[in-house]
Formats: C-alpha cells, structure tokens, sequence
C-alpha cells in the first residue's frame, strides 16, 4: 500500500505544483540583475547554472527558457523535484554525495559534452547549506563551459523546516534575481585549484545571495550568517 501511495503522491503532486507555481509565479514583480552574463555565455556555448539548494523551485521556473541538465538527489525525495524539473523543461541528472554521485557525475559531463546546458546545485542534496561541494568546479573544468553564479529572493515566501529553508516565493511579492560575472575554470586543475575554485564559487554566491536579501529588506532567509 506505501507502494502505490509514493507512486500516486509522485505522479500528482508535482504536476499540481507546477500548475499552481505559475500562476502564483506570475503574480510576482521580478526585478533581474546580470542577465547578460547569461545570455553571454549560452551564445558562446554550454553554460552551468550554479545556485544554492533553498532556491531550487523558483530557479527552475525562472529558466524554462534555459533548459539545462539539473542533477538532483538519487532518493526516493530527490524524485519529486526531478519530476518539478522535468515539467519545466530541464533533464534531471540523478545523483549526489551519498548516493550514485561518481555515476551521476559522468552523466552530467556526458550531457554538456553532448550540447546541453547544465544546473547544479552548489551545496548538493544534503548540505551543509551555503557551502559550495566541488562538483561545479570539476564540471567545468573537464567541458570548458562557464560557471554563472545566480540567487534569488522574495519580499514574502514560504520556507520549510529542512536543512536548506528551501524557500518559495509567495504570491504577489517582490522578488530581487540576480546573475553574477562567469567563472571560468581551466581545464585540468588540480586538488588544490579546485579548492581554490570552489571556495571562489561559494563565496561569490553568498554574496549574491546576501544582496538579493539585503534589496528585500530582509536578513538572511536561513538565518545562517
């Protein structure tokens, strides 16, 4: 019986939330900053969206035009926002940390090497939340494709109580998105440079992330200073 009820809750809650997400959505005043740097680097190739775990949901509707590989958490959770992210539009990659990451990986270097543009959540599937995991970095590294750090925030969301605060914004608020400058990470990089790479990727998202905030009026959604 838990069977069929995971099976039925799968097929029907993500195409619920979706219908409801874009009306919803659509009633907000989106205010976008950077959005050049973007567009920039998809005219001259492959580009990975890179942003943290709380801000997935609206990501994932902000770039339906962008339709990217997006790896997302190989468990039986992780399936109802690769279904989110399938209904926008973008591939789901299935993997993480704990769980078919080294699969997962090669997947994901197998579609940008093929042409596809990719979506990486920088604090992976578990966390910690706002620590950047290495996995952009190599990602980058091994197909020459740009890094675009990106947040978002809401003058009024909802956060869940999980390790992330995954937030959604609320109906008819103001939301704050910016783009950040492209990192671009040689190829070939050893130990030490990732290091390097992604404490440079961690610390430009969190200061995106603290502006977005910051233009709302508010302090950090997750309390996290």
């Amino acid at each position: 019986m838990k069977g069929f009820w995971y099976k039925l809750s799968i097929t029907v809650l993500p195409r619920l939330y979706v219908i409801l997400s874009r009306l919803w959505f659509a009633s907000c005043r989106v205010r976008m900053e950077g959005r050049e740097h973007l567009d920039k680097a998809v005219d001259n190739g492959t580009v990975i969206a890179v942003f943290w775990h709380y801000s997935l949901f609206y990501i994932f509707y902000n770039l339906q035009s962008f339709s990217a590989a997006v790896m997302v958490s190989a468990s039986k959770d992780g399936e109802y926002i690769a279904r989110v992210a399938h209904l926008f539009g973008h591939t789901p990659v299935r993997g993480s940390a704990n769980k078919q990451g080294v699969s997962g990986l090669k997947h994901m270097l197998r579609e940008v090497r093929s042409g596809k543009n990719a979506g990486i959540v920088a604090d992976g599937s578990q966390g910690p939340a706002r620590m950047a995991q290495p996995g952009a970095i190599m990602v980058a590294s091994r197909t020459n494709s740009p890094i675009i750090p990106m947040a978002w925030a809401a003058s009024r969301y909802l956060a869940f109580s999980s390790w992330d605060r995954l937030a959604v914004p609320l109906p008819f608020s103001r939301i704050e998105f910016k783009y950040g400058e492209p990192i671009f990470v040689p190829a070939g990089i050893k130990a030490a440079e990732i290091e390097s790479y992604r404490l440079e990727l961690e610390n430009r998202l969190n200061e995106i992330y603290t502006t977005v905030w910051e233009r709302v009026g508010r302090g950090p959604h997750d309390g996290i200073s």
